[in-house]
């Protein structure tokens, strides 16, 4: 579906009686964007890029983060403390259990998440009109970012569930790909990588949603602030900008998603993490154990510098990328500014 912002220049075309014709003169268009199935595509491949690249780099920070979680009696000296006990126990080669899971699923995850979000801002802007859209611009990145991520969970959550289970156990298996039978063997299919199905909406869906209404508001604040518009500015201050505004969402949203990201990872450390039950007794039940505080708070430090990097990372890479493909980034626009037209 094709997608065009524009504005058109008044003319005066009236004639006087009995003249003679004058040529009809068109409307200008001053400003036009097209946005297609090619451009959504582009979206979702820097998306999948910028997402799998940065997970996959801070795979040894999330291996320490999860270890913390889970035992945070052994693992109570930080960050650079669990660093240092991770080494000394299993090796440097440690800090990369999981990263086959976690760069693949994170790449799929965000194909669907970024793609998706351009698909549905988009879309949902084209509906309402560049007015509306702008007045309403917060809403539309938080229903965008919900769906988008609804979608893209459906594919994580096994990989993701893999994740946990080798950073958990690593002698469960070697690999991404020996350990998919075994835990469809030991757990069954359904079980073994949808358990955590429920917490990780309850984490991802809040997180995305923080994650792109922030930046869009941190990234307005800082052209603000610098005098620049997303058109005057060249293309290195956009990445700049990006990154900036990425920080700024990542911290936000970690601290929004931790407790749940803190019971997805118990409740993916065993089957029998939380009782028997439903789902959600076992949620209850972990919550019930572990304590508010210590689920809000544990592991929390880790994850405000993991998340804040990784998401000033991805707006950043999915820029580089999205210049790379030649696709020019779709951006809500005052409709009362016309320092763009």
């Amino acid at each position: 579906m094709a997608f065009s912002l524009y504005h058109i220049a008044k003319a005066t075309l009236a004639d006087p009686p009995n003249s003679v014709s004058k040529p009809v003169t068109k409307p200008a268009i001053v400003h036009q964007r097209s946005y297609d199935l090619n451009y959504y595509l582009k979206g979702a491949l820097a998306g999948g890029i910028c997402c799998g690249v940065t997970h996959g780099a801070l795979c040894p920070v999330d291996v320490v983060k999860t270890r913390i979680q889970l035992d945070p009696v052994k693992y109570n000296q930080g960050m650079i403390g669990g660093f240092r006990q991770v080494i000394a126990a299993e090796g440097v080669g440690a800090l990369s259990t999981g990263l086959g899971p976690t760069a693949v699923g994170y790449f799929i995850q965000g194909w669907f998440k970024f793609g998706g979000v351009e698909f549905f801002k988009i879309n949902i802007a084209q509906s309402l009109g560049e007015k509306k859209a702008w007045e309403n611009r917060t809403a539309i990145y938080l229903g965008a970012a919900a769906m988008a991520e609804f979608i893209a969970d459906i594919f994580l959550c096994p990989l993701e569930a893999t994740r946990i289970r080798l950073v958990s156990n690593p002698q469960f298996a070697s690999g991404l790909f020996d350990a998919f039978p075994k835990i469809i063997k030991q757990d069954g299919f359904v079980k073994g990588f949808y358990s955590g199905f429920g917490p990780i909406l309850f984490k991802q869906v809040p997180y995305t949603m923080a994650k792109f209404s922030v930046q869009g508001w941190a990234a307005e604040q800082i052209f603000k602030v610098s005098g620049q518009t997303v058109d005057t500015a060249s293309k290195n201050t956009k990445i700049g900008v990006s990154l900036a505004s990425g920080v700024v969402a990542g911290v936000v949203a970690a601290i929004i998603s931790h407790p749940a990201d803190t019971l997805l990872s118990m409740i993916n450390k065993s089957e029998t993490a939380g009782g028997t039950g439903s789902i959600p007794t076992r949620l209850m039940n972990l919550a019930k154990q572990v304590g508010f505080q210590k689920l809000c708070l544990t592991g929390l430090g880790a994850r405000c510098v993991m998340i804040g990097t990784l998401t000033a990372g991805q707006f950043g890479l999915f820029d580089i990328v999205m210049n790379l493909t030649g696709a020019e980034k779709f951006h809500f626009h005052d409709p009362n500014d016309t320092k763009h037209h």
